[in-house]
């Protein structure tokens, strides 16, 4: 039987995407679509006192112009008051997208500014004015859906905090005065924009009493629920079409359906509404900044005392949760007895944050590893000798008291601390090494598929899901394995959401987890099937049957068989003897299955300059079971590399009255590929114990460490630790100059 799971395969949607055939959302052709464009606040904070549309409703091929008083109070656009800049006060509707965004810029609208709370330092104050009205405040699902459910999140009474998240364990005052080396430090990771290629776009279709909406995104049942929540439509008279995403990254649940419906239900009419890159900026919810100081203390010998970590997180204008998850990670990636962590989310007034890519992970240790590194610097330690000594495992306590489940921490770090890239490491001046570990508690979510034989022969696997990172390509592997055929033999059915078993959304690490179990399931339903109908034919026991190239024969006696094209055959024709051949799986898994990452980045600092050069990496991952192992190098080699843009460049900015000064790849630098060093990829498999065949979501953790690795190798080069990323130029020059940062 040929083995399908474990070896590499490529992606079954790769050659159309590299060739150009791939619809994306932007490619969806509807007869008499209208073209929508938003008018957006130039203020951060500021009174709607009017809204002049005369000029723009009287240019030839405007349809509308709207504003909240006619879409409804749906919280689509702003009512009376903006809270950032940016924010859509009107949207325009023309008959061409040219002439809606020139309407758009005729539309007058008077606004009076407001103060503006722009620094979540300041916002924390108890006298800061309160960044958005008490009915106004809501809890988006984004953290949520990446896997939250392990973080405790409480709201508070405090006007801007719209989070809180508190572990204690024993003393840790105490613990700190029984260490012999302290280290107590401030760090700073900027708000970061996901740089996904697509920009986000939304085609709505009203059809009778439904309505239909192709999207770009990560979860089109959570499409249809936000859309029939604003709209008051029955979700069965709502369709999302999930189309092809051009990256994600966690920024494409769900934006700007909803106003998109509204849209199209009010005009009786299709409407499109795609925006350029400047308008994905000024709405595209960025990753948190974040600022968190760290007291942590060890003995002489390593043995960790205490750690108190206070975390800042900024949301933006619009709460998000990530706070909870930054400060579950912080506290339970090492055995300490005395732990203190305080966690606090503030609104101010700028782009409301969401998720990036395991949000909150990258922000708490890019803190937790730093310190790591400082404390092994003052102790004259092995970085991974310090924290292997004190490396969670399975059954230690996490910040909230529960024990971890199987987790692949040690065996990463093992795997680190022994791969040549380290245990042979060279350098010449100015050149550092630097280590970090970093983890992702995972996520779990109902979900269900079905596998149906066709009257072939061949097999169709059938998920809701949005394949974003290769997915449906492991899907046929785990199909094809249940099978015993080829993975090219097996397609996958990503329907829509009138024909699809439900699937949470993509984010989080978790699909091939939840979904993967469901298809796992489905698969060996629909072989069931085909072995007791042959077990009939062949007058046999179906347990003494196996299966294999498209033949089931009796164990054994390979001549006995009969081929699974003959079975299905009579399962579809017309007078047909037997039911059609459709297996079904359904999982509703509760306990989430966490993955390490160790990264080892080699880095060259001009003295000069201040540049910082990336010349290798090493990224060791515990990915439970490499189903596919060409994809999952690709996810981490993918993750290193925004890695080194959140470590050296990128980093969303506004002004002191809140308005984006980073709104283009022109004043936002991502890596390009010359700035990518050789990644060496090493697999850890440490089976997770629910996931199918072990796997476990790999796509979260090599984003995580990769920040405290590049600065902790750049204070290995120079001497000079610099705590604020991105390590630009200026700063690292600035900090080999003597100033602190």
């Amino acid at each position: 039987m040929p083995e399908a799971i474990g070896v590499a395969q490529r992606r079954l949607e790769g050659g159309d995407k590299v060739s150009g055939r791939t619809a994306y959302v932007a490619d969806v052709r509807v007869p008499n679509a209208l073209h929508a464009e938003l008018v957006s606040s130039p203020y951060a904070h500021a009174r709607v006192v009017s809204i002049d549309r005369t000029a723009a409703e009287a240019m030839p091929g405007v349809v509308a112009v709207l504003t909240a008083d006619e879409i409804g109070s749906l919280g689509l656009l702003a009512k009376g008051e903006v809270f950032y800049a940016g924010q859509p006060v009107a949207v325009v509707v023309a008959d061409d997208r040219r002439l809606a965004a020139d309407a758009a810029q005729v539309v007058r609208v008077r606004y009076e500014r407001l103060p503006a709370v722009v620094d979540p330092v300041a916002a924390l104050r108890e006298d800061a004015p309160a960044v958005l009205p008490a009915e106004l405040r809501s809890q988006r699902a984004d953290a949520g859906a990446h896997g939250a459910d392990a973080a405790q999140h409480a709201a508070s009474q405090r006007a801007n905090v719209c989070g809180e998240a508190h572990f204690a364990r024993g003393d840790v005052e105490q613990g700190l005065r029984l260490a012999d080396v302290v280290v107590e430090a401030r760090y700073r990771i900027p708000a970061l924009y996901q740089g996904y290629l697509e920009p986000h776009g939304t085609v709505a279709v009203p059809e009778g009493d439904r309505l239909t909406v192709y999207t770009t995104t990560q979860g089109q049942f959570a499409v249809r629920e936000e859309v029939c929540q604003a709209t008051g439509l029955p979700e069965h008279r709502v369709k999302v079409v999930g189309m092809q995403v051009g990256g994600g990254f966690g920024a494409k649940f769900v934006k700007l359906e909803p106003l998109c419906a509204a849209l199209a239900l009010r005009l009786r009419q299709p409407v499109r509404l795609v925006l350029s890159r400047s308008g994905d900026f000024l709405t595209s919810r960025p990753g948190n900044f974040a600022e968190i100081g760290v007291r942590l203390g060890a003995r002489r010998d390593g043995t960790l005392t205490a750690l108190a970590a206070d975390l800042l997180l900024d949301a933006g204008a619009q709460e998000d949760g990530t706070v909870g998850i930054a400060a579950m990670l912080i506290g339970s990636t090492y055995r300490v007895p005395h732990l203190l962590v305080d966690g606090y989310e503030v609104l101010t007034h700028k782009t409301p944050s969401g998720a990036y890519r395991a949000p909150g992970a990258p922000q708490a240790y890019y803190a937790l590893e730093s310190a790591m590194d400082e404390l092994a610097r003052k102790l004259g330690q092995d970085p991974f000798e310090l924290r292997l000594r004190s490396a969670c495992q399975q059954g230690d306590p996490r910040a909230n008291g529960a024990p971890w489940p199987r987790i692949g921490l040690v065996e990463t770090l093992e795997a680190a601390r022994n791969h040549p890239f380290w245990r042979e490491r060279s350098r010449q001046a100015d050149e550092g090494y630097g280590v970090a570990a970093g983890g992702w508690p995972g996520g779990t979510e109902p979900a269900a598929a079905a596998c149906r034989i066709n009257g072939d022969g061949s097999i169709t696997v059938q998920v809701g899901s949005v394949d974003i990172t290769g997915t449906n390509t492991v899907f046929a592997q785990m199909a094809a394995q249940v099978f015993g055929v080829r993975a090219d033999a097996v397609a996958v059915s990503a329907a829509d959401t009138d024909a699809a078993p439900y699937s949470g959304s993509s984010g989080g690490s978790k699909i091939t987890f939840t979904v993967g179990n469901a298809v796992l399931q489905a698969a060996q339903d629909a072989r069931q099937q085909v072995l007791e109908m042959a077990a009939q034919e062949l007058e046999a026991s179906a347990s003494d049957l196996d299966m294999a190239e498209g033949r089931v024969f009796v164990r054994g006696a390979p001549s006995r068989a009969v081929s699974v094209a003959d079975l299905a055959r009579s399962t579809t024709a017309f007078g047909g003897s037997a039911a059609p051949l459709v297996g079904r799986g359904r999982v509703a898994i509760k306990r989430a299955s966490p993955g390490f990452a160790v990264h080892v980045a080699r880095v060259r600092v001009d003295r000069r300059t201040g540049e910082v050069q990336p010349i290798g990496y090493l990224a060791v991952q515990d990915v439970g079971r490499a189903l596919n192992p060409m994809a999952v190098a690709g996810q981490i080699r993918g993750g290193v590399s925004q890695s080194l843009g959140r470590a050296l460049g990128e980093a969303m900015r506004w002004g002191d009255s809140g308005q984006l000064l980073t709104g283009s790849f022109l004043d936002y630098a991502v890596p390009r590929a010359a700035d990518v060093p050789p990644i060496e990829v090493e697999l850890v498999e440490v089976p997770a114990e629910e996931g199918p065949f072990g796997a476990k979501g790999v796509g979260e953790p090599p984003a995580v460490p990769g920040a405290a690795a590049i600065a902790n190798a750049v204070a290995d080069a120079t001497g000079v630790r610099v705590r604020d990323l991105p390590l630009r130029p200026e700063t690292v020059l600035a900090a080999l100059a003597g100033e602190t940062s």
